[in-house]
């Protein structure tokens, strides 16, 4: 009797099963915000406490505070997760007033503040700052997407695809340019033009966008005298490594000494007064020194699973609204990780823009955890994925169930069906 080999199978088809499954992408959108988020608060407490020390007389200071935004932001990304696509359509337009409107306000003397030469915080007395343009961003997408899921018909002509989309995004930007934030500027236009390439714009009007944004970029970048002197640093910054080339030179002594497995959480050098902001802007290039390649490599993977399970929600849905705002809230933090990532390893000039979900800051932890909780609303949506969550939870019943439903309780039960 001969038996027949069965076919050994291959990793490839292990791994195409897994992502084949429903519940992928919001497993590896909940797992890798999880873990960013931990580390986040890892690295934030070991590159802030010599600053935390020497400013509040306590190295936690600025870590507890990261650890109530931690707190508040949780409960509202799960909120967002238990909300359906006509919730945050009908909170589109409302967000998007209020953020225009709290952008307005930063030009009000006493109420807007400077911090490192950009009028983007709002101070309503005391500690309590927020930064506007961050919860422009979620705002702009919601709107967008909203926006674009009412004209799916009508978005083959040029005129329904651009207007009123282009002239409300410009109106943001110029009033986040207006307060010389341009970080979060070339953010919200990668989030302009990366929806319209998801709509389907043709080839060439999406060239001409690139090429007009591209000016507008270049424009802001010539015209400030600051912006100027970070552009010619960004090029050589060990050549004025003590004026404006300083910060630039520092991330590069912190991600050059960490080798492959780091120096070890809390044994960074360049924390001690060197490398300014290393608990916000440039906190990966504390990763990179205390865990070494291998650390920064596993940043990297992180944000690229969840730029996968983004697009794989826009892609594998049927509704407008959860592809268009799915896409958007990818391109958007992929853009702002990108940009500061460059920064920090010196293929982009220094634009002052917080990593997220790592780097210190509440107006820009909130909503990216807001952001989140809409992609893992989105992701129970993706098809199959209603019957696989039950049937998880099915799966968790049973011993719960063995400790509350008492035989009494079920006779009683069993009594009141009869």
């Amino acid at each position: 009797m001969t038996t027949v080999p069965v076919p050994e199978r291959r990793w490839s088809d292990t791994l195409r099963n897994v992502l084949d499954r429903p519940l992928t992408s919001y497993h590896i959108v909940l797992g890798a915000t999880g873990l960013l988020l931990a580390l986040g608060l890892m690295m934030v407490l070991s590159a802030s406490s010599v600053l935390s020390f020497r400013v509040h007389g306590n190295s936690y200071t600025i870590f507890n505070r990261q650890l109530i935004w931690v707190g508040v932001g949780l409960p509202m990304a799960y909120i967002a997760s238990r909300m359906t696509p006509r919730h945050f359509r009908m909170l589109a337009y409302v967000a998007l007033l209020g953020s225009v409107l709290l952008l307005v306000l930063t030009y009000i003397p006493g109420l807007g503040k400077s911090v490192g030469g950009n009028q983007n915080w709002l101070s309503f007395g005391g500690p309590l700052r927020i930064q506007p343009s961050e919860f422009a961003k979620l705002a702009l997408v919601m709107w967008c997407a909203d926006l674009f899921a009412r004209k799916q018909a009508l978005l083959t002509q040029w005129k329904h695809l651009l207007i009123p989309m282009v002239p409300v995004c410009s109106l943001v930007i110029a009033l986040i340019i207006g307060q010389r934030d341009l970080g979060t500027s070339l953010v919200l236009m990668s989030v302009m033009l990366g929806l319209i390439w998801i709509v389907g714009a043709p080839t060439r009007l999406f060239v001409v966008m690139i090429g007009l944004v591209g000016a507008v970029a270049g424009y802001l970048a010539v015209s400030a005298e600051h912006r100027m002197d970070r552009l010619t640093s960004f090029m050589n910054p060990f050549a004025d490594i003590k004026g404006d080339g300083y910060q630039a030179a520092h991330s590069f002594y912190a991600l050059s000494s960490g080798g492959w497995w780091g120096a070890g959480i809390g044994n960074s050098t360049q924390k001690w007064g060197n490398l300014p902001e290393a608990h916000t802007d440039f906190i990966f290039a504390v990763i990179g020194e205390e865990l070494g390649l291998i650390g920064s490599l596993t940043v990297l993977t992180l944000f690229l699973a969840m730029a996968y399970a983004g697009m794989r929600i826009s892609l594998r849905t049927d509704e407008p609204f959860i592809r268009y705002a799915a896409a958007g809230i990818t391109i958007w933090i992929m853009a702002q990780t990108l940009v500061n990532l460059g920064a920090v390893i010196g293929l982009l000039p220094i634009v002052g823009i917080p990593l997220p979900l790592l780097s210190y800051g509440g107006s820009a932890l909130l909503p990216t955890l807001m952001a989140i909780g809409m992609l893992l609303s989105f992701a129970k949506a993706e098809p199959g994925a209603q019957a696989a969550l039950r049937e998880s939870r099915k799966a968790l019943l049973p011993g719960w169930l063995s400790s509350w439903r008492t035989p009494g309780r079920i006779g009683r039960e069993n009594s009141r069906e009869r």
